[in-house]
């Protein structure tokens, strides 16, 4: 069973590893080198595919200083060819729709129609909406990009921490839906309460609306350093103090960070909607420091083992 495939079954795990391209206008062999690295470190882990991520400038969701300055990155088009290459496993490749109107998208669809290998897609709005008007609503960028002619297998964001009554993600992920989303990957986990509320809500919301929920793929990173889990706060993610404290104040931060998202995980796991929501990992580093990157590899094993005890691998 392909990727696309195994994401859109109905059960199973699907095990996930994400990255981000290198850095803009960075030379031909440093890219190459980055992909072999980055090869090298999954290639003894049973994934089912890559994430490679599309990264915009978000400083306008938030009036806190960013912790590491902003780089654009190499189209995220041309890394998920170049690691289907050397890996041989294919990608999910994310893209932020920004200012595009309909055509420049459809243009952009049509470009990435060309490549036969990149047919999995996930389409990123803006980071915040706040007084301004753009031409393509983002739910209208899914519906353009669920008629074209090329098939695309169409994923988006799952937030848990804008998850509330007043604004619900749970409905955001139903209309996303509604317009050709088939999958979910969420924000990187570290507090389980939000995303269990998130999720069982959408599992109910998706019962009255009878519509079958999507996969909503699980995300998680290692954090082993004080600007790390400050730039893990700036991105949105909720962090409680007493997480941040225990693994800041650890002897071994990384590991500690690891324990607590397997805890995380498992009480993610532990709850009545299991069985009727079709779930995976994904793990991934927000950081380039090169302990944090290791420790990933160590995530993706402890947390692989933790799903496939509650789930069985999509096949």
């Amino acid at each position: 069973m392909n990727l696309a495939s195994k994401l859109l079954a109905p059960g199973g795990a699907v095990l996930l590893y994400g990255t981000t391209p290198p850095r803009e206008g960075s030379a031909e062999e440093a890219v190459r080198f980055a992909a072999q690295r980055l090869g090298e470190r999954v290639r003894r882990l049973p994934l089912d595919g890559l994430v490679v991520y599309d990264l915009q400038d978000e400083s306008s969701r938030t009036p806190l200083p960013r912790p590491f300055p902003f780089s654009r990155t190499l189209d995220s088009r041309l890394y998920s060819k170049l690691l289907a290459t050397l890996t041989g496993l294919p990608a999910i490749t994310y893209h932020s729709i920004g200012q595009a109107t309909e055509e420049e998208w459809r243009r952009w669809l049509d470009e990435t129609g060309r490549e036969p290998g990149l047919r999995l897609l996930s389409i990123v709005g803006r980071p915040s909406s706040k007084g301004a008007h753009y031409a393509m609503p983002l739910l209208r960028a899914f519906e353009i990009a669920a008629a074209h002619r090329c098939g695309y297998t169409l994923g988006g964001v799952a937030i848990a921490e804008r998850h509330r009554a007043a604004a619900s993600e749970s409905r955001r992920m139903l209309e996303k839906a509604r317009a050709g989303c088939r999958f979910f990957v969420s924000q990187t986990v570290y507090h389980a309460g939000p995303t269990v509320r998130l999720l069982a809500d959408y599992v109910r919301d998706c019962a009255q609306a009878g519509t079958p929920p999507r996969r909503v793929i699980l995300t998680f990173a290692p954090c082993g350093r004080e600007k790390t889990m400050a730039f893990i706060k700036w991105l949105g993610i909720e962090v409680p103090e007493a997480t941040e404290r225990a693994i800041l104040d650890a002897p071994d931060p990384l590991a500690k960070s690891i324990a607590i998202c397997r805890d995380n995980l498992r009480e993610i796991l532990e709850q009545d909607y299991l069985g009727r929501l079709p779930l995976g990992l994904n793990i991934e580093s927000v950081s380039i420091n090169r302990d944090e990157i290791d420790a990933s590899v160590e995530l993706f094993h402890t947390l692989a083992e933790v799903l496939l005890r509650y789930l069985p691998a999509a096949s």
